[in-house]
C-alpha cells in the first residue's frame, strides 16, 4: 500500500507543472507597456514568451506520465462487448 501512495504522490507532482502556464492568466502583474522588445509592448510580448514555455510544461507533463497507470490496484470492470459501440 505505501508504494501505490508514493506511485500516486509523484504522478500528481508531474500534474502541477500544469499550472504554470496558467500563470499567463493574471494580467495585472505584466500589463504595462515598457520594456519594449522590437516595438511591442511588454504586455504583448510577455504573454507570446509564456507560449513556448506552456509547451514544454505539457509536454514534460505527457513524456513523464505516459506509462503511469490512470487507476492502480483496481481491475478493470469494463469488457470488450461493454466497449463495442454495436453492443446495445
Amino acid at each position: 500500500m505505501p508504494s501505490a501512495r508514493k506511485s500516486s504522490l509523484r504522478w500528481s507532482n508531474w500534474n502541477l507543472l500544469l499550472l504554470v502556464p496558467l500563470l499567463m492568466l493574471v494580467t495585472p502583474w505584466f500589463n504595462t507597456d515598457e520594456p519594449r522588445l522590437f516595438g511591442l509592448p511588454f504586455f504583448y510580448w510577455f504573454q507570446f514568451a509564456w507560449v513556448p514555455v506552456g509547451v514544454v510544461c505539457v509536454g514534460l507533463v505527457y513524456i513523464k506520465t505516459k506509462d503511469e497507470p490512470v487507476v492502480t490496484g483496481k481491475p478493470d470492470k469494463l469488457g470488450v462487448d461493454d466497449l463495442d459501440e454495436g453492443a446495445k
